[in-house]
């Protein structure tokens, strides 16, 4: 049996206990034992981390310590998987660039705030997104740095802000997948709050991302 740690906290505002709970039933149902966390010092039992093949980090903001951000990419580099999303992957822990480094973005804008944009799959053959067809969010739309390494799986297009017109016509990646040594990387920014994934597309690829970064 495969097995999958969910390490929550931080900002209360991306509900990430709401999401923890959310998702440890759905990698259940995909044959995973799943261990729930809400303390950054899971990352620093070496056992507990060389057991996992998914690594579910749901933690917006905040400060992770030396040893715990270590021991969360040492256990990335020696093959666990790492699937996450929004704020709570990619907009944890601001001032730890090594983290970025996995991550391959960071979180830095979400021009207007809450907004309707499309989703568009531009990757249709991989198996993350496929069968899938573009689709609509009434959320955050994300601005992010990223790194151009990244393997792009769907993007969404800046368009009519008010508050930064400048950016209109930018096509930001939403998902995607890399590496971290031996480990498979995946990233979606979508799910600003748990309901968010009450859109079919978008909890699909959450659950579909999990399974990949975890083989």
């Amino acid at each position: 049996m495969k097995r999958a740690l969910i390490v929550w906290g931080g900002w209360d505002g991306h509900e990430p206990k709401q999401c923890a709970e959310l998702f440890a039933p759905i990698l259940e149902e995909e044959g995973f034992e799943v261990t729930v966390s809400d303390s950054l010092d899971s990352y620093t039992d070496g056992e507990l981390m060389k057991e996992q093949d998914l690594i579910v980090p749901i933690w917006t903001m905040g400060k992770i310590e030396g040893p715990q951000v270590n021991g969360l990419l040492e256990a990335i580099a020696a093959g666990a998987g790492v699937a996450g999303f929004h704020g709570g992957m990619g907009d944890a822990f601001r001032e730890n660039t090594n983290y970025q480094f996995m991550v391959g973005g960071q979180w830095v804008a979400h021009p207007d705030g809450i907004i309707d944009y499309e989703v568009n799959i531009v990757d249709v053959d991989d198996p993350i997104v496929r069968g899938l067809e573009d689709f609509s969010m009434h959320s955050e739309q994300y601005y992010l740095h990223v790194d151009p390494g990244n393997e792009v799986l769907a993007t969404a297009t800046f368009e009519g802000r008010k508050s930064s017109p400048w950016i209109n016509g930018t096509v930001m990646p939403v998902v995607w997948k890399r590496s971290w040594g031996k480990g498979k990387v995946f990233y979606s920014s979508l799910g600003h709050v748990a309901a968010d994934f009450e859109v079919p597309e978008a909890k699909e690829i959450q659950r579909r991302g999990m399974v990949w970064a975890s083989a």
